[in-house]
């Protein structure tokens, strides 16, 4: 047993050795902090836009292999597929209805792996307020039903699937 404590910790002395001494990677993107305040105004400023267009959108970091967005919604959105992206989201805002599974109606398949649609026949509907945190995995067809008069906002972090 002893013998077997020293070769863990020796093994520990080496690797934590390797860990300092390791290079840097020079090309690290920045960590991304964003306080409470400036979420608030970020969204204020996208409310804006999507009052226009009935929805808006900003991507705050985009790490090639994974992006985090905020998203604001004033109507609902129509169905849609990603076949190479995970949806991680965080309500900040407002309520909606999310639907998952089901049927695309309308579908058209995008050379990207994205596949937009009018609606979805058949899915489970979730109700969504504010700190609810939802995945969406990629493949699955989804909707966000926003009520009549009602903000909504997320903050989403989309991961790539391949």
């Amino acid at each position: 047993m002893k013998t077997l404590l020293m070769g863990l910790m020796v093994s520990l002395l080496s690797f934590t050795a390797v860990a300092q001494t390791a290079p840097a990677t020079a090309a690290q993107p920045p960590s991304l902090v964003l306080p409470e305040h400036d979420l608030r105004q970020r969204i204020a400023l996208l409310v804006a836009t999507a009052k226009e267009k009935g929805s808006s959108g900003a991507t705050l970091e985009d790490y090639g292999s994974y992006k985090v967005q905020l998203s604001v919604r004033i109507k609902s959105g129509g169905a849609e597929v990603h076949a190479h992206w995970d949806d991680v989201m965080m309500v900040e805002l407002g309520h909606a209805t999310l639907i998952t599974g089901g049927t695309v109606v309308g579908g058209e398949s995008k050379p990207d792996g994205e596949m937009p649609g009018k609606r979805i026949e058949g899915g489970q509907s979730h109700e969504l307020g504010p700190g609810t945190v939802f995945t969406v995995r990629a493949g699955t067809p989804h909707q966000t039903i926003v009520p009549p008069g009602v903000i909504y906002a997320a903050v989403v972090v989309k991961i790539h699937e391949p």
